[in-house]
């Protein structure tokens, strides 16, 4: 659909996505994991580096780094109510595999909060303005 198509085009070739949006066990929220099979190996570093690449600069973005802790990756939990969208990854080296791992509040990123940052970039105010909100369960 529309993710492949999307993709295709940056990279230049025809590019396929394996995503799995899960449902879970919360008034609202998403959940999602996509599966990229890599050609070569690539190491953790180097990942973290493109995300931040990618991502560093988003202010709705949160890159979840936390390996030790009790929020080693994204959970709908922690972005419920706000405009967030959290995003992880993980490698299942034995399959060369990345499982990139999203969650989102569907009633805010996913509808109205994208609704209003996008207004807010089309009209020249701050992207944040009316989306300071913090989560309902803070990080």
């Amino acid at each position: 659909g529309e993710i492949e198509q999307e993709l295709s085009e940056i990279a230049g070739k025809k590019i396929h996505v394996s995503m799995s949006p899960h449902a879970v066990d919360v008034v609202r929220g998403i959940l999602c994991t996509n599966h990229t099979f890599m050609k070569k190996d690539i190491d953790e570093k180097e990942i973290w580096k493109m995300y931040r690449e990618a991502y560093g600069q988003e202010r709705f973005i949160r890159l979840i780094r936390d390996k030790n802790g009790l929020y080693k990756f994204p959970d709908p939990k922690f972005v419920v109510g706000s405009n967030f969208c959290d995003i992880g990854f993980d490698i299942d080296e034995e399959n060369h595999r990345l499982i990139a791992i999203s969650a989102s509040d569907n009633l805010m990123k996913g509808a109205a909060g994208s609704a209003i940052q996008n207004m807010n970039v089309m009209c020249g105010f701050d992207e944040m303005d009316g989306l300071r909100y913090t989560p309902l369960t803070p990080v």
